[in-house]
C-alpha cells in the first residue's frame, strides 16, 4: 500500500565540496524525498532511470520499503555535476545531462492512484500536472520547484501552484518568482494563488512557514561538520510530507511539527555525501534531534 506518491528525478551525481568529492553517486529529488519520507510512511516513487543505472541503488531503496513500481527504465540515466565552495547554501552547476529525463512521460501504476499524499518534486510543471491528474482523491499535495522552471516555465508553474496545498521553494526562488526582496510579501503572493501554506526554505538557517493567519520560523540545526548539502531541500520535503502522512493531521499546528521533522532529516543529510548519512539513520536519532531543535526555540 502506497501512502505517498513522490515524483522527481533519479540522478547519478558528481559532487565536489571543500570537504571531498564523489562520482556517479546516487542522487535526485525523488531519491532524497522518498528515502526521507520512508522513516514515517510508505512512499511510491515515480521517476525514470537509464539502463546504465546501477542495480544496487534500486536494492538500497527497496530495502527501505520504498515502492518502485512507478519507475520506468529507458535510455541513459540523468546526470548532474555540481560544485560547492565555502558558501554551502548554493551549488554551482557544471554540467547537466537530461538523457532519459528529457522524454519522461509518467504513467502511474494502479496501486499508486489511491494514495492520499502527493509530493511533486522539482520537475517540469507539466510533468507535475500529469502525475497529479492521475491521483484519484488526494488529501494533501505538496509541490516543490526551482529557479530553472521559474525562468523558463513561469506561467505553467503559477498554474500548478493553484493546484497544490503546500508550496515549497527557497528564499532566492521566492524573490525571483514574485519580484520582491521581502519574503513575507512573496509568501502572501503565493498564498493568494490558493495554497493553504507556503514554506520558504533558507538552507542552513532553517525554514519559514506561512499560512493566511499565522507564520512560523524554524531555525536550522547548527552542524559542526557539513560535507554535502545536495538533496537537503528534497529531504526536507520528504520528511515533511512523511510526518504528515504518518500522523494524518494537516492542521497548522501539525504543519509546524512537520517542518521541524523535515529540517531535522535535512540536517543529517548534509553530514555526508549522497544517502551515506541517511542509510545509518534511525527514527530515534531523528526524534532526538527534533527534541534538540525544540529546546533551541524555547525562551
Amino acid at each position: 500500500m502506497v501512502d505517498i506518491v513522490i515524483v522527481g528525478t533519479v540522478g547519478l551525481d558528481d559532487v565536489t565540496t571543500p570537504f571531498g568529492s564523489v562520482r556517479e553517486a546516487l542522487g535526485g529529488s525523488a531519491v532524497f524525498a522518498a528515502y526521507s519520507a520512508s522513516f514515517f510512511a510508505a512512499p511510491g516513487m515515480v521517476a525514470v532511470i537509464g539502463h546504465d543505472f546501477p542495480e544496487q541503488h534500486l536494492q538500497l531503496l527497496s530495502r527501505k520499503s520504498i515502492h518502485l513500481d512507478g519507475i520506468k527504465k529507458e535510455g541513459k540515466n540523468f546526470r548532474w555535476k555540481g560544485k560547492y565552495e565555502f558558501d554551502m547554501n548554493e551549488a554551482k552547476t557544471i554540467d547537466t545531462q537530461l538523457n532519459c529525463l528529457a522524454s519522461f512521460d509518467p504513467v502511474l501504476p494502479d496501486s499508486y492512484r489511491k494514495a492520499k499524499y502527493v509530493f511533486l518534486g522539482n520537475l517540469d510543471p507539466s510533468i507535475q500536472r500529469s502525475v497529479l491528474e492521475q491521483i484519484e482523491d488526494p488529501v494533501l499535495v505538496v509541490m516543490d520547484t526551482m529557479n530553472f522552471w521559474i525562468s523558463h516555465k513561469k506561467d505553467e508553474l503559477l498554474e500548478m501552484i493553484q493546484k497544490c496545498d503546500v508550496f515549497l521553494l527557497n528564499d532566492g526562488e521566492a524573490r525571483q518568482l514574485f519580484g520582491t526582496v521581502n519574503l513575507a510579501h512573496a509568501a502572501r503572493k503565493a498564498l493568494a494563488l490558493g495554497p493553504t501554506a507556503v514554506i520558504i526554505k533558507k538552507g542552513e538557517h532553517g525554514a519559514l512557514l506561512f499560512t493566511k493567519e499565522k507564520h512560523f520560523s524554524a531555525g536550522g540545526y547548527p552542524l559542526e561538520a557539513i560535507k554535502d548539502p545536495t538533496g537537503c531541500g528534497d529531504c526536507f520535503g520528504g520528511g515533511f510530507i512523511g510526518y504528515l502522512a504518518k500522523t494524518g493531521d494537516t492542521s497548522e499546528k501539525n504543519l509546524r511539527k512537520a517542518v521541524v521533522y523535515g529540517s531535522a532529516i535535512a540536517s543529517f543529510n548534509a553530514e555526508d555525501f549522497s544517502l551515506d548519512r541517511l542509510t545509518s539513520l534511525s527514527l530515534p536519532d531523528i526524534e532526538h534531534r527534533v527534541s534538540e531543535l525544540r529546546e533551541m526555540r524555547e525562551f
